[in-house]
């Protein structure tokens, strides 16, 4: 009951930003000028990717569009004119992450993201306030440990008793936030941030089964949005992937825009890969990709990289790059590409080893452990 109060003055119902509208963000960070530039990425409730950007002049700026819902963004400042991929991924980067919706806001500071303070926004308030109940966002929370391990003194970073204890805390803090984000979205079957909860602790905290109960709890509006329809694929995929089941069919454009479909490589080994070309793990695993692929091609091996890219050109850009020769398909969704929900791909790199009936024999197959698997398949 303590977390149905605290939001009971700010929960808004889903519908009321059911439509699609118009939505404004103006800025004022002090007296900041060119080259400084704002970036943005946002998402709305139709799972539609967006980007912009503008320049700051005179400590201003303003972005404008249209959105459906709760939209989620991430947003950079990039004080020296670098570039996008400098203003989020540097240390030190100014990037912050929120939500908003067809709403006129405000975002004022003297200097910075970081520091600024956002009005005009009721989604904003909502998600500060939700926040608040489950114990602070995951960027609070890893910020907190980088702060820990700043201060501490050097010979405690060289101390495996002092880091056990450390990460021991961090573990500790995020698995009470995963309670309090359960707890959150059986208490507030109206908010759309139990749902957006439900979804980050599903296959963690929460077990598939007692998702699959509090999803179908939720508000008709909210199980409509289609977040919940993202998290029924992974209730299912979960069912749908487990070894031994028949390797679920999907048919998506190779890199020359011809359909190929999963169901083609029946009669052979085929490891289903998930990857991007942003994905440092999923490259770094190429070159032993690559290595076995030579060995076992003429065997019967067959790989099928699914890209969760957004653009063709980064895509192809990264094939060539890592001399990639065997088969490639996307349909340039990015997060929301069809394979990797029916399949409950929620982080890159993510595969599946498949037989030659097509059923799934193993996952999350890699390096040595791939190695084994496909020595194991074509040496016995």
């Amino acid at each position: 009951m303590k977390v149905r109060s605290l939001f009971f003055a700010v929960l808004a119902p889903v519908a009321v930003f059911a439509q699609k509208s118009s939505f404004s963000i103006t800025g004022k960070l002090g007296s900041l000028d060119k080259p400084a530039k704002i970036y943005i990425d946002y998402s709305d409730a139709t799972g539609q990717g967006k980007e912009d950007s503008a320049n700051v002049i005179n400590g201003e700026f303003k972005l404008s569009g249209a959105v459906t819902g709760y939209t989620t963004a991430r947003m950079s400042l990039d004080h020296e004119g670098k570039g996008k991929p400098f203003s989020i991924y540097s240390p030190g980067a100014d990037v912050i992450y929120f939500y908003f919706g067809p709403e006129e806001i405000t975002i004022t500071s003297k200097d910075s993201l970081s520091t600024a303070a956002f009005t005009g926004s009721k989604i904003y308030d909502e998600h500060a306030a939700y926040n608040k109940a489950i114990g602070g966002s995951i960027m609070a929370l890893t910020a907190q440990y980088q702060k820990e391990y700043a201060e501490a003194a050097p010979q405690d970073r060289q101390d495996p008793e002092f880091m056990a204890a450390l990460n021991a805390r961090q573990t500790e803090l995020r698995k009470q936030r995963g309670l309090k984000q359960i707890e959150f979205t059986k208490n507030n079957p109206g908010s759309y941030f139990a749902l957006t909860g439900l979804s980050e602790v599903a296959g963690s905290y929460a077990d598939m089964a007692t998702a699959e109960k509090l999803l179908k709890a939720l508000d008709k509006d909210l199980r409509s949005t289609d977040m919940a329809k993202e998290l029924e694929q992974r209730i299912a995929a979960e069912r749908l992937t487990a070894i031994g089941k028949p390797a679920p069919d999907f048919t998506q454009n190779d890199i020359n825009d011809k359909p190929l479909s999963l169901a083609d490589l029946k009669g052979k080994v085929v490891l289903l890969d998930f990857w991007a070309s942003w994905c440092s793990p999923c490259r770094a695993e190429n070159p032993n990709m690559l290595k076995q692929y030579k060995i076992y091609k003429d065997k019967g091996f067959e790989i099928l990289s699914v890209s969760l890219d957004a653009k063709k050109k980064d895509w192809l850009q990264a094939i060539e790059e890592d001399g990639l020769p065997w088969l490639h398909v996307s349909d340039l969704k990015g997060w929301n590409n069809a394979a990797g929900r029916l399949y409950g791909v929620r982080g890159v790199p993510a595969c599946y080893l498949i037989d030659r009936d097509g059923k799934i024999i193993a996952d999350n197959v890699r390096g040595e452990k791939l190695n084994e698997k496909l020595s194991e398949i074509f040496n016995n």
